[in-house]
């Protein structure tokens, strides 16, 4: 039972692959630079607020055999058009965000002297080469590689951080966070905290794209225990991330560029003052790859969503979920699209790295409400098993999420666009 339970982790890494991104590596770090410490507060409460819904996508696959789009399809074609609408706009910007910050790694990394829409041209060429090939177990296998490497390697910078003391004055002002911009930046740090809740119909298409490849159907325990390494992983590296910054640069007076390529070589100094400089490379290439992976999975999971979607609402239940598989006409011709169009808005945004992450977190803040509350139908009414809905502590759980994600949206709307 033990080997079968590890046997099934796969999505869920896939998942913490997604996450760990912009959100970790740009928007967690900025907060500990920024703030030092008293911004860890919002981390873990969003992390716990926002558990139920991914955990939500996980589990309705395993009960049903059947993706999370089936499920808002069951629901009525208007849940179904309400989310393709959020996944459409969200592809986009989200896409180009993490392209942006993969091709900024990588002209840090090779000392490039490119412009960024030339080299996110090259990032999204290396993605579709990978992606058309529908190698699902090379995605699977690089995420886990990356994550570990990446994972031991902050994990390390923090107790060697920890153990010298903060770089900068740790009594240092911070900025006021109840502010329009504090509050601002609060929704894009939980935005995309440990990811959009949109992505939680990949882990769905993950799970199945897995049982087809393992020729068998993953158990609802074991999907929730391939979810649990994940989001442990994901909620783990985030904290790990805000201590970085907090260790690192706050209170010193550096403050990151809005400059992506500078930004890169800012993150890849802090891991090199703190562990010394033989990390330098093995940091930039460990951050490019991780960041490279991450902007995979986000292609890869939302061409199958688009597809599979539109297959839904034109097929009815005669859609297959194998529709949405990498490699075929369908899936090429949309990742195709996104590409076009995530870059299109990199050529045009001039802006800057953080003003376009921003941007997509705090999008994925404000339309979390709405995913969140289709996933938590979906999961609690038929075709799922009376047996294998959520429990009591977990319907609480969600109805305090959903309540929060409400109120500090309506809160940064006040606020900021009243």
């Amino acid at each position: 039972m033990k080997h079968s339970r590890w046997s099934a982790v796969g999505p869920g890494l896939l998942f913490a692959g997604a996450a760990i991104g912009g959100s970790h590596l740009v928007q967690s770090t900025r907060a500990g630079a920024g703030w030092g410490f008293s911004l860890l507060w919002a981390v873990v409460l969003i992390l716990i607020l926002k558990y139920p819904f991914f955990e939500f996508a996980h589990r309705y696959t395993a009960a049903t055999g059947e993706s999370l789009l089936h499920g808002y399809r069951r629901l009525g074609a208007w849940a179904l058009v309400l989310f393709m609408t959020v996944a459409v706009v969200s592809s986009v910007i989200n896409a180009a965000a993490v392209t942006l910050v993969s091709a900024s790694l990588l002209g840090a990394l090779l000392g490039l002297t490119w412009s960024l829409p030339q080299l996110s041209i090259l990032v999204l060429a290396l993605v579709a080469l990978v992606l058309a090939g529908n190698r699902y177990r090379t995605l699977d296998r690089t995420m886990k590689v990356m994550i570990s490497l990446l994972g031991v390697l902050t994990l390390v910078g923090v107790v060697v951080a920890f153990a010298h003391g903060p770089a900068g004055d740790p009594q240092a002002p911070r900025p006021e966070i109840w502010t329009v911009a504090g509050i601002a930046f609060l929704l894009a740090l939980m935005g995309w905290m440990p990811a959009p809740l949109d992505i939680a119909v990949w882990s769905s298409l993950w799970t199945l794209a897995k049982n087809r490849a393992d020729h068998r159907q993953a158990s609802v325990a074991d999907c929730r225990f391939d979810f649990h390494v994940g989001y442990v992983v994901t909620g783990v590296l985030a904290i790990a991330f805000v201590s970085f910054g907090a260790l690192v640069m706050f209170g010193t007076g550096e403050t990151f560029s809005d400059s992506g390529i500078a930004f890169a070589g800012q993150l890849t100094e802090m891991y090199t003052r703190t562990l010394g400089e033989w990390a330098r490379w093995i940091i930039a290439t460990v951050a490019f790859i991780t960041m490279f992976s991450t902007t995979l999975t986000v292609c890869d999971g939302y061409t199958r969503t688009l597809v599979g979607g539109w297959r839904l609402l034109r097929a009815g239940d005669q859609w297959s979920d194998t529709d949405a598989t990498a490699g075929t006409p369908s899936y090429l011709a949309v990742l195709v699209a996104l590409m076009v169009a995530a870059w299109l808005i990199i050529a045009v945004w001039i802006s800057g790295l953080k003003t376009l992450l921003d941007v997509a977190t705090i999008m994925a803040f404000l339309t979390a409400p709405v995913v969140g509350g289709l996933n938590f139908v979906a999961v609690s009414r038929p075709p799922v098993a009376v047996i294998d809905r959520p429990g009591r502590r977990l319907n609480v759980l969600a109805w305090t999420g959903l309540v929060f994600l409400v109120g500090f949206g309506l809160v940064y709307v006040k606020t900021n666009l009243l």
